[in-house]
């Protein structure tokens, strides 16, 4: 059965669950972000600063699909992640905005929650597009292993943020193969 289409449902695996961001998650998701690390390959280096955090966390409520990324044992906050600029004519939509904690990296939770956000939302689109930093190797490497395709690079504006180049990546419906 075909769930109705939402970009804000509850997502969950046997290890992490997906809930959508409430204004009450500031804090929470501030707590994870606030290590420069986080952001060192991300285009917009300086997110751990309250101030920036609080304008990207203003751009996540705004999407209406920005998901807390929470360890379903312990109830940890892992990070943040969101469904963005659906596109009714092309039946697209993104899939990005992500940051992890760094004890997170390399543990596999990043395949987890785009298999699990890609499980989902192909049910209701046929293209699934990511924008991904030039400079973000750790993402370009991630979207490979994914099975995504290089696209082009574009200028990408930011919420409240300065215009960065970005390479547009993308996984059709077809070609997407859970893992």
């Amino acid at each position: 059965m075909i769930t109705p289409f939402s970009i804000q449902i509850q997502l969950e695996n046997n290890q992490v669950r997906l809930i959508p961001v409430q204004q009450e998650d500031l804090e929470t998701l501030y707590a994870v972000a606030q290590d420069p690390k986080v952001w060192e390959q991300h285009p917009n280096k300086n997110r751990f600063e309250r101030a920036v955090f609080e304008n990207f966390f203003e751009g996540a409520l705004l999407s209406r699909g920005a998901y807390l990324i929470q360890d379903k044992n312990s109830n940890e906050t892992l990070g943040s992640t969101r469904f963005y600029n659906y596109n009714s004519d092309e039946n697209s939509i993104f899939i990005g905005y992500t940051f992890y904690a760094t004890k997170t990296w390399g543990t596999g939770i990043n395949p987890q929650v785009k298999n699990m956000m890609l499980d989902y939302i192909f049910d209701h689109v046929d293209i699934v597009y990511f924008h991904v930093g030039n400079d973000n190797e750790r993402s370009k490497k991630a979207m490979e292993k994914l099975g995504a395709k290089k696209i082009r690079l574009e200028e990408i504006a930011y919420h409240g943020e300065p215009n960065r180049i970005n390479i547009l990546y993308s996984i059709r419906k077809e070609d997407y193969c859970y893992k």
